[in-house]
Parts: structure tokens; C-alpha cells; sequence
């Protein structure tokens, strides 16, 4: 293994499957999201499993996060983007089909645990046909251990609180997004 690649876990990977599913389960239901919206996720392994950013990508740790959004965004016809890290220019990794649906740009890149992180890498791995792209408007999001997820998000980001404030170690916030209001004092909104 590489430099800063975990070669042991020690981390409760149940334990961190269920604080995933407490995430998501209560941005699903605060953020109201319809089929074809997108949810982007970034993560940092190695703040879940308490080290810095950057610095202990674990590969159990990203598989585990990953196939548990995958189980839980099954059926609701939410699209999941996993945030590569900044040595890919926060790229996204997506299903092929939600890039053709929504007419995104593909970019040539492969994830890889120190370049895109453990969390893009299991994503690559684990969509039907995954691909690159650089950019979207999500409609929600969940930054697990501060990956910056905010050039992702359609304006306007509103904060959704949750009880469940960490996955494993790392700090956890996320968000939804809702319509610009726009006009002045006349204006009417729904």
C-alpha cells in the first residue's frame, strides 16, 4: 500500500454503516427530493476513521459508506455524485445516465484512493457505468468529515440539522437546496 493508505481498520464498519443510514434517511426526508435529483456526497475516510484529511484513506471505510447510500437512495430515483478529492479538482463520479439525462460533460479520469479518494473509488467501482464529470447542481448534500461540497449545490443551500452529526469520527453537515426568491416587496412566493 501506499503512503497514506490505511492498512488496518479499526473502525466498527457496522457502526459506520448505520450513522450513514441515519444521515441519509433524515436528509431524505427533510429534503423532499424527487426522482432525477441528485444527492453529492463527499468523504474523507481518513476523518472518519479520526485521522486528518488526506491522510489515512481507507478503502473499507469509502466501500462501506458508499454501498450504504447505494442501499438507501434504492427505489427513490435520487441519483448519488461522490466528490472526488482536490487532486481531481473535486470531480464528480456518476452514473452514466444521469450524465446523458442531463447533457453533463464528461471528463477522462479514473479515481484512485489517493487521487479521488476511497469514497470516489468505491463509487467508480460500484455504479452500473460510472463516469466522470466536473460539475453539478445538486439538489442536496452531505459533506462527511469537511470536503467542501459547496460548488456542488444548486442555489440557494439551506442547512438541514439532524440529530446524527458524525459518521464515525468525522463531522457531518448537510443540506438542501430550494428556489432563489426573487422580485421585491410585491412579490408573492409559493
Amino acid at each position: 500500500m501506499g503512503v497514506g493508505i490505511a492498512t488496518e481498520n479499526n473502525m466498527d464498519l457496522n457502526q459506520i454503516k448505520e450513522d450513514t443510514r441515519l444521515v441519509v434517511r433524515g436528509l431524505l426526508k427533510e429534503a423532499e427530493l424527487e426522482g432525477g435529483d441528485a444527492l453529492v456526497v463527499g468523504c474523507s475516510s481518513s476523518e472518519v476513521a479520526s485521522h486528518q484529511i488526506g491522510s489515512y484513506s481507507s478503502e473499507e471505510i469509502g466501500k462501506a459508506i458508499f454501498d450504504t447510500l447505494q442501499e438507501e437512495l434504492q427505489g427513490t430515483g435520487v441519483y448519488l455524485a461522490a466528490q472526488c478529492c482536490e487532486h481531481l479538482n473535486r470531480a464528480l463520479i456518476v452514473e452514466n445516465e444521469y450524465a446523458k439525462a442531463n447533457r453533463l460533460t464528461m471528463v477522462n479520469v479514473m479515481p484512485a484512493l489517493k487521487a479521488g479518494g476511497s469514497f470516489a473509488t468505491a463509487a467508480y467501482h460500484g455504479f452500473r457505468e460510472a463516469v466522470a464529470i466536473e460539475s453539478i447542481q445538486a439538489q442536496a448534500g452531505i459533506d462527511i468529515g469537511d470536503t467542501l461540497i459547496g460548488m456542488h449545490l444548486a442555489p440557494v443551500a439551506v442547512p438541514v440539522r439532524l440529530q446524527q452529526k458524525t459518521i464515525g469520527n468525522a463531522h457531518v453537515v448537510t443540506a438542501r437546496t430550494r428556489l432563489k426568491y426573487i422580485g421585491g416587496e410585491r412579490a408573492q412566493y409559493k
